[in-house]
């Protein structure tokens, strides 16, 4: 009888070995599980969120370089944040801010203005900043929906960002460029934010969900995370919206 020899598998080298990953919008969900995969690809990572007592708590989870507490859809904040990070810095990601829902009648306008500034004006002043501070080849990554593409009652602000958001994304990408910008549009994914929006109905949306999803399956942040990993270690890509909504539009 001949002894097997086996060959030990290759280990994997961590994608993101030394560099430096900024989460804008981290201190939970989406933003929190982005950062957690990062670190494990070898990242230093920098959290922020407005709750300095959440985000504080998720720094000391996820083993944060640092952390700062500060609203991001304020740009002498943001501004100021970005002059006291060490420099350079290879990505950024943006997950703060939640969607608008209102029917003309019901708007609130100031709240549609803060969903404005959280997402496209956000989009430009971070876009802004990131320059001479992002290493060429590094990313900014923002995210968008896909459910508001279609018209629907209730979604007048929401769908008019869902369908700029991409636009944008193309332009600052030839602007910023060698520094990459990237989109991500989600549907719906399993988070706190989307359960204080639905309330007493997420479990019945996780039921509808997991029975007529192709995926047969409810997103969930690590998803969208493995994602936004993939978009900041391969360096072919820019300027693009990519889907992550398990089949969502299909139906």
């Amino acid at each position: 009888m001949t002894a097997t020899t086996t060959k030990p598998s290759p280990q994997h080298e961590p994608a993101l070995q030394g560099q430096v990953v900024v989460v804008i919008g981290g201190s939970a969900g989406i933003g929190l599980e982005t950062a957690r995969q990062a670190r494990a690809e070898g990242a230093q990572v920098i959290l922020t969120g407005r709750s300095a007592a959440r985000l504080e708590r998720a720094a000391r989870e996820i083993g944060a370089h640092s952390s700062a507490a500060f609203d991001a859809a304020d740009p002498e904040h943001l501004a100021r944040f970005f002059e006291d990070l060490p420099t350079p810095i290879d990505h950024v990601m943006v997950t703060a801010g939640g969607p608008y829902y209102a029917r003309l009648a019901d708007i609130d306008f100031a709240e549609a203005r803060r969903e404005v500034d959280e997402h496209f004006w956000l989009m430009l002043h971070l876009a802004r900043e990131a320059v001479g501070r992002v290493r060429p080849g590094g990313t900014l990554l923002f995210m968008s929906g896909t459910h508001a593409r279609r018209p629907e009652l209730g979604l007048a602000v929401v769908s008019a960002l869902t369908a700029a958001l991409p636009a944008l994304t193309a332009n600052l990408a030839l602007e910023l460029a060698p520094v990459r910008i990237n989109l991500i549009a989600a549907g719906f994914v399993d988070t706190p934010l989307s359960a204080s929006l639905l309330g007493d109905r997420l479990d019945e949306r996780r039921d509808e969900l997991r029975a007529t999803l192709p995926i047969g399956r409810v997103v969930g942040p690590a998803d969208v995370a493995a994602l936004a990993v993939h978009l900041m270690t391969n360096t072919a890509l820019t300027g693009a919206t990519y889907d992550v909504d398990g089949g969502q539009q299909l139906l």
